[in-house]
């Protein structure tokens, strides 16, 4: 291995026979930050014994990881390592990129077995592992200088059990690196080992030593660009007392409402998955025209509805998807076997929402009714990873308010917060989980009477992209869609930009000559009124998102600062100016 220092031209490095790494072609600008963060600037220093680091989803984590080991190791500061992951399949995907750099980790390594064996520099394990036997661990890690790598480290404070085991095992650790790739959550569980400081209102957040977020990744193009591909429509469903509700998704609903209509459009029954699964798949052939080898996702929330839009997948486009269960034993290797085909698409039960490495993948289908920022980073994180200038990647999901505020904060970068147990993401978890339960609560007659979707059909709604929202609504399948789905796979960001607003200007010129015949009319004119409204009011639903303050609150302190009535009485101009003070709002936030 050829490992140095960062030490600078005008001073004898510490490792003199060693080629400096400091201007290595494989290592990325901010992991060359980050090392020198870490080492010093000028590479001499031995490093801190705790160490976090936060980076985006696909801006290469475990090479700076693998990096920082092998300069340890080489430096005798430790003689093993542990890395410690959230599933199964990554212990094996860390243990194949540490061996590209000459490290030997054992991703087979069990509990039975004790100690690793001679050939290893290491292990990789799972937090589940670890908290089978934290004495075992706890032993290793003593009997010899260790440095232990917190792959996706939040899941150590994911239950006190899970976290007082973390702690335990690795207490005596000489070094310890902590990673995350995804936005931290607000609870009351600390992460062992993360540093926490309390802030003027008396709040504890983490404390990180290296950030990276998709902002600064995506400028220094480390990572795609997202287009989100949002789909609205009708929903009807019928309640265990026999009642038919109809709501439209899209439209401000109760949390209640929101819960089961975005049931009903997940509904393998219901036409809404199966219309927004055909667009998504024409998506991929458009960019499978540059990209030839770009594969889709569809993420399920469970094992039946995952096999059964398989089978849709095979109607729309001829072939077989590949299927990833999480009970699956061969899940490795089917995942494994995907990334290195040309297979258009696969299927997934949240095996596939973290960590997991399939640079190809470039369309997803959030078909999951989980809404926490947490699980929807990790998720997006899947198809961001640049291989080539110019790539962009898709997302279809429901016009739920939840996602598109995730989906319109994708820069923002979260500590982990402690002290306030309270929900940031506007929908109740709890109510999804009863609105996805198999069957409704028994009723007194000890019969039972299943959520039934009646009819659920798609709309697309809009175009989510840079913080901006583009297009009006269109019918699955008709022209105005496919001037969305048919955007080059290969463009520069603002090229996307440009090519957005061209088409939204085109789309509503088109729908002005449909209704009235003169394509000239003023913008006022009602169909674009409708249109302005539904963008501020996607705009305050981000910002509520973000600040946590109720969307009437945001719109009465928009007609206070702007003037004017209220929405529903505004004129285009007025509806113009708050939409103009809100974007002016969310640029210095982000400033």
């Amino acid at each position: 291995m050829t490992v140095s220092t960062f030490a600078a031209p005008d001073m004898p490095p510490a490792f003199p026979e060693r080629a400096a790494w400091g201007t290595a072609p494989s290592l990325r600008a901010w992991q060359q930050q980050a090392l020198e963060a870490y080492f010093g600037s000028d590479g001499r220093q031995p490093g801190p014994r705790d160490f976090l680091t936060v980076a985006t989803p696909g801006a290469g984590k475990t090479t700076f990881a693998l990096r920082l080991a092998r300069e340890l190791l080489e430096r005798r500061i430790v003689q093993a390592i542990t890395i410690v992951c959230p599933t199964e399949h990554l212990k094996r995907q860390w243990a194949e990129a540490a061996s590209r750099v000459g490290i030997k980790i054992d991703p087979e390594f069990q509990n039975a077995q004790g100690k690793a064996g001679k050939d290893f520099d290491g292990i990789a394990v799972t937090y589940a592992t670890v908290a089978a036997r934290p004495p075992l661990h706890r032993n290793r890690t003593e009997a010899r200088k260790t440095l232990v790598v917190f792959d996706e480290v939040h899941h150590a404070g994911d239950g006190l059990s899970w976290g007082d085991a973390v702690r335990e095992a690795f207490e005596p650790a000489t070094r310890r690196l902590s990673l995350s790739g995804t936005p931290f959550r607000t609870d009351i569980n600390p992460i062992p080992f993360v540093q926490y400081e309390e802030g003027p209102d008396g709040i504890r957040r983490s404390r990180a030593d290296y950030t990276y977020g998709y902002g600064p990744a995506l400028a220094d193009g480390v990572v795609r660009p997202v287009i989100f591909m949002a789909y609205a429509g009708e929903m009807r469903w019928r309640t265990r007392a026999g009642d038919e509700i109809t709501a439209t998704l899209g439209e401000p609903l109760t949390q209640d409402q929101t819960a089961q209509a975005w049931r009903a459009a997940l509904d393998p029954k219901g036409d809404w998955i199966q219309q927004v699964i055909a667009a998504a798949d024409r998506r991929l052939t458009e960019l499978r025209r540059a990209i030839p080898d770009a594969g889709g996702l569809v993420i399920a929330t469970d094992h039946e509805t995952a096999r059964a839009y398989a089978k849709m997948l095979r109607a729309v486009c001829g072939q077989g998807a590949t299927i990833v269960l999480s009970d699956d034993p061969g899940a490795s290797k089917k995942i494994k076997q995907f990334a290195d085909s040309e297979d258009r698409w696969m299927v997934a039960v949240r095996m596939v929402s973290e960590g997991v490495d399939i640079p190809r993948l470039a369309v997803g289908v959030y078909a999951t009714s989980t809404s926490t920022p947490l699980f929807f980073a990790q998720a997006i994180g899947r198809f961001v990873r640049a291989r080539r200038r110019g790539e962009t990647a898709s997302v279809f999901l429901p016009s739920v308010p939840t996602l598109m505020g995730h989906a319109a904060e994708m820069e923002t970068e979260r500590d982990h917060v402690l002290d306030r147990p309270v929900r940031e993401d506007g929908l109740d978890d709890d109510l999804l989980a009863e609105a996805n339960r198999s069957r409704d609560t028994p009723d007194d007659l000890g019969e039972e009477f299943a959520f039934e979707t009646v009819e659920a059909s798609a709309t697309f709604d809009r175009v989510l992209y840079d913080g901006g929202e583009f297009g009006m609504q269109a019918a699955p399948g008709s022209a105005e869609e496919e001037e969305f789905l048919g955007i080059p796979g290969l463009l520069e960001p603002d090229q996307v930009s440009q090519l957005l607003r061209k088409r939204q200007a085109q789309q509503i010129a088109n729908e002005r000559k449909r209704k009235t015949g003169d394509p000239r009319e003023d913008r006022t004119a009602a169909e674009d009124l409708h249109a302005l409204r539904k963008e501020l009011n996607g705009l305050v639903g981000a910002w509520s998102h973000r600040t946590g303050q109720p969307h009437g609150v945001i719109h009465n302190e928009l007609r206070r600062t702007c003037g004017g009535p209220p929405l529903a009485e505004a004129s285009g101009k007025e509806v113009r100016e708050r939409i103009a003070k809100i974007r002016d709002w969310a640029a210095k936030r982000r400033g």
